[in-house]
């Protein structure tokens, strides 16, 4: 059986949902793992879970940041990013800029996060990048932008640094996590009762579910270029 054992992981977005997710399955597994935070009371926190994990607090929406940090540590062997945020509504319910926005939370970090962390890679390492399921024009505009886009550059990516490293994607449905922080108990409650009736299993996914499949993407070293779903059927709609 392929595991990371021993593996040095990174995980940005690590404190939360579906990173701190994968932070745990790959500590579960005995790999050395460092999780990257925007801020400090979040990475205490999940430091504060995640034992034998390693962390930092920097904000990677600033690549000279990242690339700083890098600079100075050994190479990893994998490296996930869940970073990228979300919309609803279509075009005409959001201002240019909102959406040019929202195609940049999912394209533009994705190869910033790419272009710094890639020279940065093992042989045969792996990089796992996230885009999300279920939106459609109408009712997510640049969320879908953006998602398809860097779907595009997974697959532009793993094409020229191949063979020597892979790069995939991960794309859950609505979920769970921290990025729904803001909103009451009642409210995601409310929103869960909403998504499981969207979807084919009749239930939302949890952190973990969607963990497994960046695992996968790291034991599988046969794959690259591609986009999983992890959406409860709501992509075969």
């Amino acid at each position: 059986m392929v595991t990371v054992t021993g593996q040095r992981v990174l995980v940005i977005g690590g404190t939360s949902g579906f990173g701190q997710a994968v932070a745990q399955l790959a500590l579960n597994e005995g790999a050395q793992v460092t999780i990257i935070g925007r801020t400090q009371q979040h990475l205490t926190a999940a430091l504060g879970k995640l034992t034998g994990a390693q962390g930092v607090c920097l904000d990677v929406a600033d690549g000279n940041q990242l690339q700083s940090w890098l600079a100075d540590q050994a190479n990893f062997d994998h490296v996930v990013s869940t970073l990228g945020g979300a919309m609803g509504g279509g075009f005409l319910d959001h201002t240019d800029d909102e959406e040019v926005a929202a195609v940049a939370g999912k394209f533009t970090t994705g190869m910033r996060v790419a272009r710094r962390v890639l020279p940065h890679l093992n042989e045969q390492g792996s990089l796992t990048l996230t885009a999300g399921a279920g939106g459609r024009p109408y009712n997510a505009s640049g969320a879908v932008v953006g998602n398809q886009a860097l779907m595009t550059l997974v697959q532009g990516l793993a094409v020229e640094v191949a063979p020597h490293q892979r790069v995939n994607a991960v794309a859950p449905y609505w979920t769970p996590t921290g990025l729904w922080r803001n909103l009451s108990d009642a409210e995601v409650a409310a929103q869960v009762e909403a998504q499981a009736q969207q979807i084919p299993l009749g239930r939302v996914g949890t952190p973990t579910e969607v963990a497994t499949a960046y695992l996968f993407l790291m034991h599988n070293h046969f794959i690259t270029g591609q986009t999983i779903f992890v959406d409860g059927g709501v992509s075969a709609l």
